[in-house]
């Protein structure tokens, strides 16, 4: 008989709930928990995408609970945080700590024993504060985003498929974040290369414009519309996606560093092996000595902040 796969969502907001419905559409699992301190929200979010299960790969079961509910789930999502919305991730972390430091012992009072997907911003920070606090295995979905962005952006300025675009943002998912171009490939090519082929067409991309453009997309979007959902959504469904079904995808994601990169004792987002367990092996990416001191410099505003905790 076919085991259940079941995900917990704590924080049912826009992002939470845009959580649960990639996972919905996609098919990805049998059984979704919304918990949110507004349990009418989680509700009303739970049924309205309730009606959309005839029209889903998986008739799966979707409802709202309390963190009884969460004991025996395959995945937790950690995405509750303050109301608060700035610019720079970091000035979020005083506010969604307290948010986090009330969550922790009545998850894990649960018996809750399965690895967290961490989305609550400065997202690295807070997986690491997380992680440490209860024990769990957890994973940050760090520049799983960012990169996704990144490769979009280059795609179009390359005139290619964002799916034939291999682009890595490394380190925080903020403002210090770096872009491994050194690192980037398109359609197999290295990119430097593919660019050096047409130097008066793709040789005159601007890859700094790109990566300054990826930096800045999300609040760009926060502006806008005073939120960031579906992008969000779908980079954590991927990242569910590879653990809850053991696919040894590469996918970068907030982890704890202990040598890799030069670093240790710090959560910083690199390419990981997700299956199973988890992340299963960081691969450490050959850099330039630019991005290399980029990615140091990234890891010790991580560090910094997770020492005020």
């Amino acid at each position: 008989m076919k085991k259940t796969t079941k995900i917990g969502i704590i924080g049912a907001g826009h992002v939470g709930s845009h959580v649960a419905s990639s996972l919905m559409t996609q098919g990805l699992c049998d059984e979704i928990v919304l918990l949110d301190t507004d349990e009418g929200k989680a509700r009303r979010h739970a049924d309205d995408i309730a009606d959309s299960v005839a029209y889903m790969p998986l008739p799966a079961k979707i409802y709202a609970g309390g963190y009884e509910a969460l004991a025996d789930a395959d995945i937790v999502v950690l995405s509750a945080c303050s109301t608060i919305f700035e610019q720079d991730r970091l000035l979020e972390l005083g506010a969604t700590v307290k948010v986090i430091a009330e969550i922790a012992p009545q998850l894990t009072a649960s018996g809750f024993s399965g690895i967290v997907v961490s989305i609550s911003n400065p997202c690295d920070v807070i997986a690491q504060y997380f992680a440490r606090i209860t024990g769990l295995s957890v994973v940050g979905t760090g520049t799983a985003l960012d990169s996704a962005r990144l490769r979009r952006r280059l795609a179009a300025l390359l005139g290619v498929s964002p799916h034939s675009v291999c682009a890595y943002e490394l380190g925080e998912h903020g403002d210090s974040q770096i872009a491994a171009f050194s690192a980037a490939t398109v359609c197999g090519k290295p990119l430097t290369d593919w660019m050096e082929e047409q130097p008066d067409t793709r040789g005159q991309a601007d890859l700094y414009g790109a990566w300054r453009s990826t930096v800045a997309a999300g609040w760009d979007i926060v502006q806008g519309k005073g939120c960031t959902e579906f992008g969000i959504g779908a980079a954590a469904a991927a990242v569910i996606k590879a653990i809850l079904h053991d696919e040894k995808a590469v996918l970068p994601c907030s982890t704890l560093l202990d040598g890799p990169y030069g670093q240790h004792g710090v959560y910083a987002s690199v390419p990981c092996i997700l299956g199973a367990a988890g992340v299963e092996e960081v691969i450490e990416l050959t850099l330039s000595r630019d991005e290399a001191e980029g990615f140091a410099k990234s890891c010790a505003i991580i560090r910094e902040h997770c020492e005020k905790l």
